[in-house]
């Protein structure tokens, strides 16, 4: 017994090991993944299920703090109960702290700017975007498995509400969106 729990605790340091960056380094990360988006206050909110695609860029503080941001596409919107896709499509610009409070386990927040350049209604949506990110992040040997929930803050629909957008919206609508990425760490 006593073998078995010193190989799991050898194990566990080295892969740790892998995972640590070094104090003053920069890493790039290239990630794709998916997001699962809505928007807040509908009647009936189906979500919209899209690509996110770009990549980050991460500065290690210290061992267990580092600051990132990165740049990334964002496919947005929702859906309503007659499967109408209602697109708004961002470059989204996260920047976050993160904390690594376990080898390889990082927790996230920050804020994010986000820049609508594709959307089903141009003239109803906003042009740019404000969400909170937070998420939760597992390296291993570079790959990169990140978990985020963005919180909109800002209500993306212009005052001048159009014929189209009230089939959707009952109040003021902020995103609603679950992303998973995986992406590779290279250090610079």
């Amino acid at each position: 017994m006593k073998k078995l729990l010193l190989m799991a605790v050898v194990l566990l340091s080295s892969v740790g090991a892998f995972a640590q960056h070094t104090v003053g380094s920069v890493t790039f990360q290239p990630k794709v993944g998916m997001n699962l988006a809505g928007l807040t206050n509908l009647d009936k909110d189906d979500r919209r299920l899209g690509l996110a695609a770009g990549a980050e860029f991460e500065y290690q503080a210290t061992p267990v703090f580092s600051l990132s941001a990165g740049a990334l596409y964002s496919m947005q919107g929702t859906q309503d109960d007659k499967d109408n896709t209602l697109k708004m499509d961002y470059i989204n610009v996260p920047v976050l702290a993160n904390v690594y409070v376990a080898p390889g386990l990082a927790l996230k927040a920050g804020l994010q700017p986000g820049f609508l350049v594709n959307s089903s209604s141009s003239d109803t949506f906003k042009s740019v975007d404000l969400s909170i990110p937070v998420g939760v992040s597992y390296e291993y040997e570079n790959f990169v498995l990140d978990a985020r929930y963005n919180f909109g803050v800002t209500n993306v629909v212009k005052d001048d509400i159009n014929r189209f957008i009230n089939r959707f919206i009952n109040s003021d609508c902020k995103n609603s969106v679950f992303q998973l990425t995986l992406g590779y760490k290279f250090d610079l």
